[in-house]
């Protein structure tokens, strides 16, 4: 069951840095400019469901095993597109909006990347 799906729109000059600390920063269009240059931005869609450690994100066809959620990422996701993307097997959500998942290679991420959790 697809819980939540989006596309990006848009890649902010700097959003790649973020790959050194195995991350990636989602937001929606209407991100604030000291933030827009690091983000992917998304479209923002409703969720259909719970986000939970167990289910899988995926980005085009490259799937993480979600391993924790920080407490505000569904309002955050609903309200603004706007989550992080820690690549890091954390069992901890330390940063309440920060998706946490297992730690392997980043995926690699264009305009029109669909981004799904199930």
């Amino acid at each position: 069951m697809t819980i939540y799906q989006t596309e990006v729109k848009n890649i902010g000059a700097d959003a790649e840095l973020f790959k050194s600390e195995n991350m990636i920063i989602l937001f929606g269009e209407d991100a604030p400019a000291d933030l827009a240059d690091y983000c992917y931005n998304i479209d923002v869609n409703p969720i259909q469901g719970t986000i939970e450690a167990g289910q899988t994100i995926s980005f085009d066809d490259q799937d993480y095993k979600i391993t924790a959620v920080g407490s505000v990422v569904e309002k955050n996701l609903t309200d603004l597109g706007h989550i992080s993307v820690r690549f890091d097997n954390s069992s901890d959500a330390d940063l309440a909006g920060t998706i946490y998942v297992e730690e392997k290679a980043l995926p690699e991420i264009t305009i029109g990347t669909k981004v799904t959790i199930h």
